[in-house]
């Protein structure tokens, strides 16, 4: 019976996985959320083990790392699925809790972070895998202006963020390599009928069910087993943008990522 953790359980993709997964009474489930309250309706909906953080704070991600930590001692699946969305007509820049601008802090720093403090678990739960929640929406980072404070739009910082998150997917799986550990990134579908995709202002496009069978066949399908360091639109592999292949802008991602996480 696989252990998977799903940061972003309490609501949209992150609940319908949730609950797609418990439906097969395969999986034992541990389920982030920010809410208590509808955290608690789904590990209720599914018998996961609920676990409350806010991602916006580094503090909360070490803690809730050491949480999984102290009560399992590996883990099979970690799907960063959390995350801030978009509005087109944003313009309000926000910090996090460290100072960082939000999306960047929660859509790439988080996830990083978390991945990075789970590592031993993951080691341990090997074959496993971390499946990493992008979008088809990427830009790549202006080094020279790295956290938007210029010219600050949520598209670009939700797109930026994303691409960001793509480009450490490959970085992590070259390191993982033969460890047992497999790295991928997935555009599940493009604006589902979700809360995230309701406050970007745009029309639903793909279903949920949609960017819940390409997001599962990632966390659980025989076919991608040792498969890694790859990019997913729904069912089939893509192409995401080229600075994601473009080793002097990962190499200068990894810099930034190394002096905004100590």
């Amino acid at each position: 019976m696989a252990l998977i953790l799903i940061t972003g359980a309490s609501d949209g993709l992150g609940r319908a996985l949730a609950e797609d997964l418990a439906a097969g009474g395969r999986h034992r489930l541990l389920l982030h959320g920010r809410d208590e309250g509808r955290l608690a309706e789904v590990a209720r909906a599914t018998g996961g083990e609920p676990i409350r953080a806010d991602l916006s704070s580094l503090e909360e991600v070490r803690r809730l790392a050491a949480h999984v930590a102290a009560s399992h001692d590996h883990l099979d699946v970690l799907v960063n699925n959390a995350g801030i969305g978009f509005h087109v007509e944003g313009t309000t820049r926000r910090t996090s809790a460290d100072g960082h601008e939000l999306r960047l802090a929660v859509n790439y720093l988080a996830p990083v972070l978390l991945t990075r403090e789970l590592l031993p678990l993951l080691r341990r739960g090997a074959p496993s895998r971390v499946v990493n929640v992008a979008s088809i929406g990427q830009q790549p980072i202006d080094f020279g202006d790295p956290q938007l404070e210029r010219d600050y739009t949520d598209v670009a910082a939700y797109c930026r963020s994303k691409l960001a998150l793509v480009s450490h997917t490959f970085d992590l799986a070259e390191e993982l390599d033969g460890s047992g550990v497999t790295v991928n990134s997935v555009h599940p579908a493009t604006y589902m009928p979700t809360a995230m995709s309701a406050r970007s202002g745009m029309e639903v496009v793909e279903s949920l069910e949609q960017g819940v069978a390409a997001t599962r066949r990632l966390v659980d399908s025989p076919e991608l087993d040792g498969v890694t360091g790859r990019y997913f639109e729904g069912g089939k592999e893509a192409r995401a943008s080229e600075e994601a292949y473009d080793a002097d802008h990962r190499r200068r991602l990894a810099d930034l990522t190394r002096r905004l996480l100590p």
